[in-house]
C-alpha cells in the first residue's frame, strides 16, 4: 500500500497550475458537499429500521458511504482521518439543515451543485493540460480532500 506521501504526492503532479489549485480549492469541497447531499436523497428504510428514532435520519446512504471513506482514511493516516472526520460532519451538518429548507428538493440542488463542481474540475485540468488522477485510479477521488486538507495541516503544523 502506498504512503500517505506517495498518495499525495502523486495526486500533486497533475495539480501544478495555480488556476487548477484554485478549482479545486472550490470544487473537491463542493462535489464531496454534493455526493453527500445525493446520497442522502436516496430512501434508507433499511439502514434506518433499528435506530433509535431521533437519530433515522443520521441513518442513510450517506452517512454509510462516509464510514466506508473514513476507513481508507484510517488506513491512510489516523490524523488524516480526524480531519476528514471533522469536515464530514460539518458538511453532514450543511445537508441535514439544507434537507429542511422548502425551496427546492435536496437531490436537485446537490446534482446541480455536482454537476457545476464537475464541469470545473475538468475545465482546470483542461487548464493544467493533465487528466485528472481518478482516472488513473479511482482512489485518488479520496485523496483530493485528503490533498486539499494536507496543505491546511501543513499551514498550523499539524504532521500527517
Amino acid at each position: 500500500m502506498r504512503t500517505t506521501e506517495q498518495w499525495l504526492s502523486e495526486y500533486g503532479e497533475s495539480h501544478q497550475n495555480p488556476f487548477n489549485k484554485m478549482v479545486h480549492w472550490i470544487c473537491v469541497p463542493s462535489i464531496l458537499f454534493s455526493l453527500i447531499g445525493i446520497l442522502w436523497s436516496i430512501p434508507a428504510e433499511p439502514l434506518q429500521m433499528f435506530a433509535p428514532t431521533a437519530y433515522k435520519p443520521f441513518f442513510n446512504w450517506a452517512t454509510l458511504a462516509l464510514f466506508l471513506a473514513l476507513l481508507f482514511y484510517i488506513r491512510l493516516s489516523w490524523v488524516m482521518a480526524v480531519g476528514m472526520f471533522v469536515i464530514c460532519v460539518a458538511m453532514i451538518g450543511g445537508v441535514y439543515y439544507l434537507s429542511s429548507l422548502t425551496f427546492a428538493p435536496l437531490w436537485a440542488i446537490s446534482v446541480g451543485i455536482f454537476v457545476v463542481a464537475w464541469i470545473g474540475q475538468f475545465y482546470g485540468h483542461n487548464v493544467e493540460g493533465k487528466k485528472p488522477s481518478f482516472i488513473k485510479d479511482v482512489q485518488f477521488l479520496l485523496i483530493g480532500p485528503a490533498w486539499l486538507l494536507s496543505f491546511i495541516y501543513k499551514k498550523v503544523g499539524i504532521k500527517y
